[in-house]
């Protein structure tokens, strides 16, 4: 019985993971790409901070991010910023912690003046730490060229498909969608919040994946300029704040609010404690807040992402938990989950990394 058109591959969601897994595997299989909403990239791609950042997510996922640069940078989607890690002096030993756990990985540290790289910064800010190779990233750029590159390979992209039900006979994936019926050797779950929920629907055993809502804000701000600041974080994990165009100002309280997966709305109190923090680091009047808006950043329990096939269910393929380095990764990650999703050597790029780090079997003993 014939159920739709039939693919090797089909990914579930359509935001950066799904996207740049859809263009790695580069015509090598036949590969359908689902997306709940009508644009694809709607939820946590579409809301990214836009900062690229080797230190970010730890040593775990340094190794993705420090791969993806190259690639990242030759695209064209990475422009120079810098970001400084500041503390006061009963952060002392965070700072400490900090530079040590990056020993040894090639990612640039420099203890510096925080006071030197941020006008009107408090004075009770004493110390800093310079990430000199972090960048701002063509976040939307990016998502649009595998997309592109995806579709001149002959993926082909349904878009109001939210899945409904997925039944496994013979070896082949019966899918129900709110677009229509389709077949396929491979689920992919790359669903980012929903990726649980996803997991449930065809069987498989759910990972413990947890969306967090994460605020950012836009202001205004006097004084208006802010030429040459780079991204400012706490070494605490209160607050970041980095400079846009038009001499604008994204903040954010670095917030983890645990949620279901929802369309996620920017709360008041949230915004409220973002600026309270933000004032609590430099003297500049806060004149205007432009925008104000939320994503989810959605983790494993260890909070590495999850590449490979399922050891309990058949023909199901985690790509996900990539919380909010995602996009920062998604060049090595997505080399990475192809070669283990076709059972091919991996790219050179990412040769060196060691793919059980990202395993769905570390959750082996998940009920």
């Amino acid at each position: 019985m014939n159920d739709g058109p039939r693919y090797d591959i089909a990914i579930v969601g359509a935001g950066i993971a799904g996207a740049s897994l859809a263009a790695a595997i580069r015509g090598r299989a036949s590969v359908l790409l689902i997306e709940a909403e009508d644009v694809p990239g709607y939820h946590a791609t579409g809301r990214s901070a836009a900062f690229w950042s080797e230190s970010y997510g730890g040593p775990g996922v340094q190794p993705l991010t420090t791969a993806s640069g190259p690639p990242l940078r030759a695209g064209g989607f990475l422009q120079p910023l810098g970001s400084l890690h500041i503390g006061r002096s009963e952060d002392a030993a965070k700072i400490e912690a900090f530079l040590a756990e990056f020993a040894g990985t090639g990612v640039a540290l420099q203890a510096v003046d925080p006071a030197t790289l941020v006008p009107g910064l408090r004075p009770e800010w004493t110390l800093g730490v310079m990430e000199a190779s972090s960048a701002y990233i063509d976040v939307s750029g990016l998502h649009a060229d595998c997309l592109a590159r995806a579709k001149r390979d002959g993926v082909v992209r349904v878009g109001n498909a939210t899945l409904l039900a997925a039944t496994r006979n013979g070896g082949t994936w019966r899918l129900e969608t709110r677009a229509g019926m389709f077949e396929a050797d491979v689920i992919v779950d790359a669903a980012g919040a929903w990726a649980d929920p996803v997991a449930r629907i065809a069987g498989a055993h759910p990972i413990g994946i947890q969306p967090y809502r994460r605020t950012v804000v836009q202001l205004r701000t006097d004084p208006p300029s802010h030429e040459g600041l780079p991204h400012v974080s706490d070494i605490g994990g209160n607050f970041y704040f980095k400079p846009e165009a038009g001499g604008k100002l994204w903040l954010s309280p670095h917030d983890e609010t645990p949620v279901d997966p929802h369309d996620a709305q920017a709360e008041e109190l949230d915004v409220a404690i973002a600026i309270d923090r933000f004032e609590s680091v430099v003297d500049w009047r806060v004149t205007a807040v432009e925008r104000r808006w939320a994503g989810l950043r959605s983790f494993a329990p260890d909070r590495l992402p999850v590449y490979g096939f399922d050891a309990r269910t058949p023909g199901f393929f985690w790509c996900a938990g990539q919380g909010g380095f995602g996009i920062q990764t998604a060049p090595a990650a997505a080399a990475l989950a192809a070669s283990l999703l076709l059972g091919v050597t991996p790219d050179e790029s990412v040769a060196a990394i060691d793919p059980a780090m990202y395993a769905p079997a570390r959750f082996a003993a998940r009920k």
